[in-house]
């Protein structure tokens, strides 16, 4: 009991810390859900009255163009050939090829892929000259000279390059809209979301929110402030022109090898050589067939349905970690290293917001350990009246206690907006969850950033080549 009063000076001194973390990043959060909002209305009051929104129709009237997709695979046997299967059997697209980069060493996935070249001649091997697993980068690389050799040999050019993965679910319009955008942009971006998952599949399901706010509500006003995006990985198409670019300025290698995310290095290469950037959301309407919680009765009913990809993202926590872990590295840690703080203000101010997770998502769970003490502290006085009244951690009207103030304020406005966006494209109910999955993806948050801090001291340190997968 005597070293009671040096551990509540310690909680003190953690909550001061917390509460200027959280202040800071709160502000920063608050500017850009003002700037969402101002955005929004302004779009609708004086943008969206002067110019008719895109139809379903237009992108359906282009002709076709020819495509190429990008579609990187090491150990993917168990998936593979579904995926392939159920996008040629889904697209509403003729003109396409799909380029399958496939390691040498990885017969089972090969196999895979050459049962579905049987069935269709949109799909195609890409054999890389390296042992797997190296990095997505540099299996894209062999794609891209497999691609080249299929110009070549077949005499024609392909409009854009999409990239993709082997869990992706793509909806039927998303070619067209690609068609219908290109040659105007040289990259393109479509909203990428988690497919649903069972209300208790907190790990899952946590992918399901983040990436709701990031593609409702962060993406637009990130393309507003910088006029540039950073690719998603897999959703995203690139024009002749932005491939030829990047690989001219980059020793004929289009995508940098040195990187774990690719895909985000590369929109900010698209930004310094002045190449337009799109954010594209395109909603379409569709009748479904929807049941009555109340009567089971079945009625007809019209929604609105988002053209974007969707994927399962990993339900085991280990698994969750181990894939943030790799976003963390390489957009926090190496964006860092390979792109430095370069750009204007707003490119700068982007790229404080990439790089501040290292120590928000450290700092969060600081938090919790925080507010467990206090409430330990609380009950255990509530209990006891009789018990020795330590001074309070925090007095009415001080700086601390106004930061404390402004911090839950911030707090429930963050809550709200991860909500709101959740509610838009995934309904009520999973909004209502939405909170308590941000407490849970926080603690796993957490653990992601320890690992990839973990595994870039080592790198520093030891290896000096990232080939992780």
């Amino acid at each position: 009991m005597e070293n009671i009063p040096y551990f509540l000076v310690v909680m003190q001194v953690l909550m001061t810390f917390v509460c200027i973390v959280f202040f800071i990043s709160g502000l920063d959060d608050l500017f850009i859900d003002l700037y969402f909002w101002i955005r929004h209305f302004y779009r609708k009051f004086f943008v969206m009255t002067k110019y008719q929104p895109l139809t379903e129709q237009q992108i359906l009237d282009k002709p076709e163009q020819f495509i190429a997709i990008m579609l990187p695979a090491w150990d993917e046997s168990a998936v593979i050939g579904l995926m392939l299967r159920n996008t040629i059997k889904s697209i509403n697209y003729t003109n396409y090829h799909i380029f399958v980069g496939v390691y040498q060493n990885d017969p089972k996935t090969r196999a895979e892929v050459e049962k579905v070249m049987v069935e269709s001649d949109h799909v195609h091997l890409c054999i890389t000259g390296n042992d797997g697993p190296t990095n997505k980068a540099d299996c894209l690389n062999w794609i891209c000279n497999g691609i080249k050799a299929f110009e070549q040999k077949n005499r024609i050019e392909f409009a854009c390059f999409i990239m993709q993965d082997c869990e992706d679910v793509i909806h039927p319009l998303c070619y067209k809209l690609f068609n219908y955008l290109f040659p105007k942009a040289d990259m393109v971006q479509l909203p990428v979301l988690s497919l649903k998952r069972k209300w208790y599949e907190f790990t899952g399901a946590h992918y399901q929110d983040e990436f709701a706010q990031l593609h409702y509500k962060d993406l637009p006003v990130r393309e507003s402030i910088t006029k540039s995006i950073p690719a998603a990985g897999v959703g995203v198409a690139f024009s002749r022109k932005a491939i030829s670019v990047v690989a001219s300025n980059n020793n004929n290698q289009i995508f940098s090898t040195n990187s774990l995310t690719e895909d985000y290095d590369f929109g900010f290469k698209l930004r310094e050589h002045k190449l337009k950037q799109m954010f594209v959301r395109l909603f379409v309407e569709r009748t479904i067939t929807q049941k009555s919680i109340l009567t089971g009765k079945k009625r007809q009913v019209k929604v609105k349905e988002l053209v974007c990809i969707k994927e399962f993202f990993p339900n085991k926590f280990w698994a969750a970690v181990r894939q943030k872990s790799r976003w963390v590295l390489g957009i926090g840690l190496q964006g860092w290293a390979n792109l430095g703080w370069k750009g204007p203000l707003s490119i700068k101010y982007i790229l404080y917001r990439d790089r501040k997770a290292l120590i928000t998502n450290l700092v969060n769970l600081l938090g919790y350990i925080v507010v467990i003490v206090v409430v330990a502290i609380w009950i255990i006085v509530s209990l006891d009246p009789n018990a020795y009244q330590y001074p309070p951690l925090v007095e009415e009207e001080t700086i601390l206690w106004y930061l404390i103030a402004i911090n839950a304020f911030c707090l429930g406005l963050r809550i709200f907006h991860r909500a709101y966006c959740v509610k838009q494209l995934h309904g009520w109910f999973q909004a209502f969850l939405s909170f308590p999955r941000m407490v849970w993806g926080n603690v796993i948050n957490f653990f992601a950033t320890t690992r990839a801090l973990s595994q870039y001291i080592t790198y520093l340190r030891f290896i000096r080549q990232m080939r992780t997968w």
